[in-house]
């Protein structure tokens, strides 16, 4: 497995930067994962957070310090973190090699692997 699991685009740091900053986390970690759930099985979560879980990976890119717990690691190996400015308002976009399936609302997926149990979006 890759030391970094995730890739982080300069606009998703710039993006996760400033959002740290207005929520006074500047000394936090960005924590990445799935869970089960959303139509597709899984979902994407990200947040911040203080502590570092026995076996979470951590890595720094762009100085956002990140971690991602063991069971996600696998699946979220070699993930793109972008963030797409529109005339609509701005969101992360996530490419996943893994995923062979998503679900039209973007936060839902699943993997050959883990294909997770199917709920309503």
């Amino acid at each position: 497995m890759s030391k970094d699991i995730i890739f982080l685009t300069e606009a998703a740091s710039l993006q996760i930067k400033d959002m740290m900053k207005h929520n006074e986390e500047e000394d936090a970690f960005l924590r990445v994962g799935v869970k089960g759930g959303g139509c597709s099985g899984l979902s994407y979560g990200m947040g911040f957070d203080h502590e570092v879980n026995k076996g979470d990976y951590q890595f720094e890119q762009y100085g956002i310090r990140i971690l991602v717990d063991k069971e996600s690691a696998p699946i979220l190996q070699g993930t793109k973190i972008d963030y797409k400015q529109s005339m609509m308002g701005g969101g992360f976009t996530i490419d996943n090699p893994n995923a062979i399936a998503s679900c039209g609302c973007g936060s839902s997926f699943k993997t050959a692997t883990n294909a997770g149990a199917p709920t309503d979006c």
